[in-house]
């Protein structure tokens, strides 16, 4: 089983980088229960066909399948997750939905409402939240999450230093947006709880307990979110 260390250096090595070190991340994932994304530009480059949507990877997809596993696992509970969209992107609702996240929020541009309102509606603390991003419209949640993920772009060397220098990330990716990024950020949270082996050995076997968990993880009904008015609304999209 890898250390937390030997999980540091494997993700170093990569290229990432660590803001918070391993250690005091590993802490922090103790306490989360929802795991929040960002969607342009993390599962993807953030371009945008004409009728704007973008697309995602199976590959990122399955990270985030393994991490809801991983916390399964560890707390013989689901987590919450979300998904977040800037746009009325008809792929990001079809993710969120065969993937049964528990929340997609669209058209909220001041996302730290999505976050309130979910907080609100699920019980949870701020704090509690683990958020993958990438850009300026997403920092003001980073501000309020427990463990934040940046995804690498090279194209804004100022807003990452920005981003450093307020302590607005506790890890930066190697890969870039659209890259499988997700998928890295996903294997870090898991190798931080330190059950990555287990987590794929249960996965590769299909056990008892990933049917359990995948059986339970399908019964979720993604509810969809969007702003009316000053309010953040059940919507159907």
């Amino acid at each position: 089983m890898k250390t937390k260390s030997d999980v540091k250096n494997v993700f170093t090595k990569n290229g990432g980088k660590f803001i918070t070190p391993a250690s005091v991340i590993s802490t922090k994932l103790k306490t989360i229960r929802a795991f929040v994304f960002d969607w342009d530009g993390v599962f993807n480059t953030g371009e945008k066909d004409d009728k704007g949507s973008s697309s995602f990877s199976e590959v990122d997809s399955m990270g985030t399948n393994l991490l809801r596993f991983a916390h399964w696992i560890k707390h013989d509970q689901l987590p919450l997750t979300g998904l977040i969209s800037g746009e009325h992107n008809h792929i990001s609702f079809y993710l969120g939905k065969r993937e049964h996240f528990t929340s997609c929020y669209y058209k909220i541009s001041n996302k730290t409402e999505a976050l309130k309102h979910m907080s609100l509606h699920h019980h949870i603390k701020s704090s509690e939240v683990a958020y993958v991003f990438d850009d300026v419209l997403d920092l003001s949640v980073a501000q309020e999450a427990g463990v934040r993920i940046f995804v690498n772009r090279k194209a804004n060397p100022l807003l990452t230093d920005y981003v450093i220098k307020y302590k607005l990330a506790d890890y930066i990716t190697a890969n870039e947006s659209g890259n499988f990024a997700v998928r890295e950020a996903c294997e870090l949270m898991i190798g931080l709880q330190g059950i990555y082996d287990k987590v794929i050995t249960e996965r590769m076997n299909f056990s008892d307990s990933y049917r359990k968990y995948i059986d339970l993880r399908n019964l979720i009904q993604t509810n969809f979110y969007t702003k009316q008015g000053d309010e953040v609304v059940e919507a159907n999209p």
